[in-house]
């Protein structure tokens, strides 16, 4: 079925344009991938062939699924699945350094999106592994640098950083401007002045498309983008002013109940986020 020549997947979203790249095409079991961006570049919803290991050796990405918007700074990588549909925004630009791993590479990897702790040993590879040639040879060093990787991968820490992403246009609109202002005072009252929708409205599709309400959904933004924050040298309390709290206590709290670590620890606590 389609709608104003939009085609529809099977769960009734519409579908993302698959990216043509040399790397979902190769006929190797991993493909490195280099690219910088500037300062404020974005990549529309798209999706490929194979699955995605999205790394960043400077800047911040934030990539958006239908579901869940990831804030991911350098020494974190995001493992996307095969063929799901997801945008990325480079809002202080990027040097993207990827991996594309075809099917068989992938298959006892995660079937969902992942945010995973960087190793100081797979940072490495990754930069070696986009030194090597697209057809890298399968017996020798690149060879040896894709069966590591992929070990690396499998051990690599889950960290809970993902926040559910709205489907309502409304709601998206209000995700996208938290997100540019996450310090932002506006309640959900002043939201829905500029929405159009009455606070009711807003908090009952909070509730159904995220599993949160407002305030908790906000707090989890919050919390998203201070790690990313604190990833990239910032201290604890710029970090906390810089997403909305006035409180380093009250943050520090949040930061340690979310995480399982506070804010100055050396990495997020490495486990798999429960259910909202």
């Amino acid at each position: 079925m389609a709608t104003s020549g939009q085609i529809l997947s099977a769960d009734g979203q519409v579908a993302a344009p698959r990216r043509n790249l040399p790397q979902d095409r190769v006929d190797r079991p991993l493909a490195a991938f280099a690219r910088d961006y500037p300062e404020g570049d974005a990549v529309p919803r798209h999706s490929h062939d194979r699955a995605q290991l999205l790394y960043a050796t400077e800047g911040i990405m934030r990539v958006t699924t239908d579901a869940e918007r990831y804030t991911v700074p350098p020494g974190r990588a995001l493992w996307l699945p095969a063929t799901l549909p997801h945008a990325v925004a480079m809002p202080r630009g990027l040097a993207m350094r990827a991996l594309f791993l075809r099917a068989d590479a992938a298959q006892d990897l995660p079937p969902h999106p992942a945010a995973l702790s960087v190793s100081s040993l797979l940072h490495e590879l990754i930069l070696a592994a986009c030194a090597e040639p697209l057809e890298w040879d399968e017996h020798g060093r690149g060879g040896h640098l894709a069966a590591l990787m992929l070990e690396e991968i499998r051990r690599a820490p889950r960290l809970p950083i993902a926040v559910p992403q709205p489907r309502d246009a409304r709601l998206v609109r209000l995700a996208a401007a938290l997100a540019a202002d996450p310090a932002s005072p506006l309640t959900l009252d002043d939201w829905a002045i500029h929405s159009g929708a009455s606070p009711r409205t807003l908090r009952r599709l909070f509730q159904a498309e995220t599993g949160m309400g407002f305030v908790r959904w906000r707090q989890a933004l919050r919390l998203a983008e201070a790690a990313a924050l604190l990833a990239t040298g910032a201290t604890p309390a710029r970090a906390a002013q810089a997403v909305g709290y006035a409180s380093a206590p009250a943050f520090g709290a949040a930061f340690r109940a979310a995480f399982g670590t506070t804010p100055g620890g050396r990495d997020m606590a490495a486990r798999t986020p429960s259910p909202p």
